[in-house]
């Protein structure tokens, strides 16, 4: 398994008292899976996301990702989690304004020590950049702009990839487009992927969709592989 999470929970102070947003949650994830994480906004989808990426901390239970235990881990090590084993995909993009194209798709890559010029020039043909590695974010649509996003998590070849909403900034067809995209190059890659979305139809397209209510995951929606 490359992701284990056991009895996890999580709950954050309120001016009301302390907000559960998490509880018992169990979940897996093996080497090469599409898991989609569904439920209603406030369910906890986003809060576990940032859990299993070490953002931020559990109340109760265990997160092992890769076989590291992540609360056994300090800043520095979680960090480098991040950076050898985790990519991340985000609704806003989060592409450095002063970057080009170019130097944004090879950020992640650099930082990890994995630049690999073949496979960057292989991604960024993939996702139809060519024309624009000499641009920067503002000059882009938001399509492409996630594309450069999506290009920037995989050049660095991680084991496992967390996708926050990240169709949601787009409409249908450039978010199916794009959609599309990732899949393949994560399939490609050999990587697993962890999603949250909103939308049943996309989360029709992974190996298993997970549901979470209230901050536990409904059995009775849940689509196993």
């Amino acid at each position: 398994m490359l992701v284990v999470l056991e009895d996890v929970s999580k709950s954050y102070r309120t001016a009301e008292g302390p907000l559960t947003v998490l509880q018992g949650i169990d979940l897996s994830l093996d080497s090469g899976q599409s898991v989609a994480l569904t439920g209603e906004s406030g369910s906890g989808k986003s809060t576990l996301l940032h859990l299993v990426a070490g953002l931020d901390h559990p109340d109760h239970g265990r997160i092992i990702v890769d076989g590291q235990e992540i609360g056994g881990l300090d800043d520095k090590g979680r960090a480098a989690l991040r950076r050898s084993t985790v990519g991340m995909v985000f609704q806003q993009f989060n592409l450095i304004p002063s970057l080009t194209v170019a130097a944004n798709l090879a950020f992640h890559a650099r930082l990890a020590g994995r630049f690999d010029a073949a496979w960057q020039q292989a991604l960024t043909a993939r996702l139809g950049l060519e024309q624009l590695l000499a641009r920067y974010p503002e000059q882009l649509s938001g399509g492409q702009q996630q594309r450069v996003a999506i290009g920037r998590t995989l050049a660095a070849r991680p084991k496992l990839v967390l996708a926050d909403e990240p169709t949601g900034n787009l409409d249908e067809a450039t978010g199916d487009a794009v959609m599309a995209l990732m899949l393949s190059l994560v399939a490609e890659t050999g990587s697993s992927l962890l999603m949250v979305t909103h939308s049943h139809r996309l989360a029709g397209q992974l190996d298993r969709r997970i549901h979470l209510r209230s901050g536990r995951i409904d059995q009775s929606v849940e689509r196993p592989a």
